[in-house]
């Protein structure tokens, strides 16, 4: 008959296993542990029958409490709006120049439009309104539709190139791809769009300058500083939205380019629509204080 092997200090029974002369006890579980499990498991039970624990389908038990968090978020977000309709109907309601004569009304916006800003228009525009490639700065003074709240809260709502039948719209033409100039003819506007950052020089009969008075001008004006409310940058200035460098200027003019800003106004309400017009309007006018 085998006798079990006890350790002479402890007095447990040893498992058989032996690593270098180091014997593994078979100790019993701590009793700390088996009273957590046993509180757990009792835990367990008494949360399935009070709180809502089991998926049934496209619904759960509720529970005895008949405790739900998403009717409780629902009630606070419902309990917020209602709080603060009063300031957000005055908002919708009243004129821009009313809203900017009234301090109280504006800080409340203006904290309400800056985390609105970052959820909605970050991503795009940067933090603060800082841009990125393909996406315009916006705390500058350099526009394409207009910088007012007015102007602003246009192209908010119904958006740029963007399926709304109200949108803003417009293109840069592929002279490239759809065949409309020559490479070297593409060659030669490019060197002369880089030359731009001057201004365009009166009189100037380069063959050059003659492609962009018939091909450009339409768009970006005969001075090339762009024609605000038709989408059409000025090219004289050292803000690109697509990169100012030869490579780049040379593939817009291949490829063209389509911006697309979307249409908040089946997003966001109208005082929503309204504060971040107001919010992106302070960006613009700090930007253009701030600048050199």
């Amino acid at each position: 008959m085998s006798v079990t092997e006890r350790d002479p200090v402890s007095g447990y029974a040893t498992t058989g296993h032996d690593w270098n002369g180091i014997k593994e006890l078979n100790s019993p579980v701590p009793r700390i542990v088996l009273w957590f499990l046993a509180v757990t498991h009792v835990y367990a039970v008494i949360a399935w029958v009070l709180l809502p624990t089991w998926p049934l389908g496209q619904t759960f038990t509720s529970g005895l409490l008949g405790g739900d968090q998403k009717t409780a978020v629902a009630a606070d977000i419902a309990a917020a709006t209602a709080a603060r309709a009063g300031w957000t109907e005055a908002l919708a309601r009243r004129d821009f120049d009313a809203l900017r004569a009234d301090p109280d009304l504006m800080a409340r916006a203006m904290a309400t439009a800056s985390p609105l800003f970052g959820q909605n228009c970050q991503v795009c525009h940067g933090a603060g309104g800082t841009g990125g490639p393909g996406f315009p700065r916006l705390n500058d003074g350099i526009w394409l539709w207009g910088g007012t709240a007015e102007e602003i809260e246009t192209t908010l709502r119904f958006g740029i190139n963007s399926p709304h039948p109200d949108t803003r719209f417009a293109q840069m033409p592929a002279f490239g791809r759809d065949g409309l100039l020559t490479r070297p003819e593409i060659g030669l506007l490019t060197e002369y769009v880089l030359t731009l950052g001057n201004g365009v020089t009166p009189g100037d009969t380069s063959d050059g300058a003659a492609l962009f008075q018939g091909n450009c001008a339409g768009c970006h004006g005969e001075d090339a500083k762009g024609l605000e409310g038709t989408g059409a940058p000025d090219l004289t200035d050292a803000d690109w939205i697509y990169g100012g460098d030869a490579a780049a200027v040379r593939q817009t003019l291949l490829a063209g380019r389509q911006g697309v800003m979307p249409a908040w106004q089946w997003r966001l309400s109208d005082a929503e629509l309204r504060m971040l017009a107001l919010y992106v309007e302070r960006l613009s006018a700090k930007g253009a204080e701030d600048a050199p």
